[in-house]
């Protein structure tokens, strides 16, 4: 059973989508990741490869019990191999219902582009005219992710 809170959508690094001027992934972090994710049994196809940043402020999260963690992944080409953690979740925009996954690189494999522990990462399907401050429903597991 999901529980629900309100999430407010906030711009990121957009390392994930490429569009930052300085990205060292000019295609995102995601489109890179998304074949090797595939490979370990994670298919992330269906949804639009980029992140939208879940802003729940003032509350923080923390993963307990994740769906799915795939460890090594090495993506890139001069970096590290990084761990990453995967929960089912559902975001509700404009009356309607869009799957997903909290998208979690582990930070202690991550090299930059930290979030805050109250900025939830989300690879979802793609939600037609959404905007940085719009609020959302975020739905997610409560035995795989807690929020406090």
């Amino acid at each position: 059973m999901m529980q629900s809170i309100r999430a407010e959508i906030k711009q990121g690094h957009k390392i994930a989508s490429g569009l930052a001027e300085n990205s060292p992934y000019p295609k995102g972090s995601i489109t890179m990741q998304i074949p090797h994710f595939k490979a370990r049994g994670i298919d992330l196809s269906d949804y639009y490869p980029a992140t939208l940043n879940l802003s729940i402020a003032p509350h923080t999260f923390e993963m307990l019990n994740p769906e799915l963690t795939v460890s090594g992944v090495h993506w890139a080409t001069g970096f590290d191999a990084e761990d990453f953690s995967f929960s089912q979740c559902e975001i509700i925009f404009n009356d309607m219902s869009y799957k997903g996954f909290i998208y979690y690189p582990h930070p202690d494999t991550k090299l930059d582009h930290f979030h805050s522990s109250s900025v939830l990462e989300v690879i979802c399907q793609y939600i037609p005219d959404i905007s940085y401050g719009d609020s959302v429903i975020f739905n997610y597991q409560p035995s795989e992710i807690t929020i406090s």
